[in-house]
């Protein structure tokens, strides 16, 4: 999500499903509070989830 792969993208980079994918994504979002993807990767990087770079 932070490298601004969509759904699909991520679904072939990690050879598994698009439905797979969707559901985590949706899971990520609702943990980290957030109403968006761009959101939930707003705050994952202030919380230094994800390296900056």
């Amino acid at each position: 999500m932070a490298a601004g792969l969509d759904n699909r993208a991520i679904a072939a980079k990690l050879r598994i499903e698009y439905t797979t994918v969707r559901g985590h994504v949706r899971a990520v979002i609702e943990k980290l509070g957030a109403r968006s993807r761009l959101e939930a990767v707003a705050r994952a990087y202030r919380n230094g989830w994800v390296p900056k770079g």
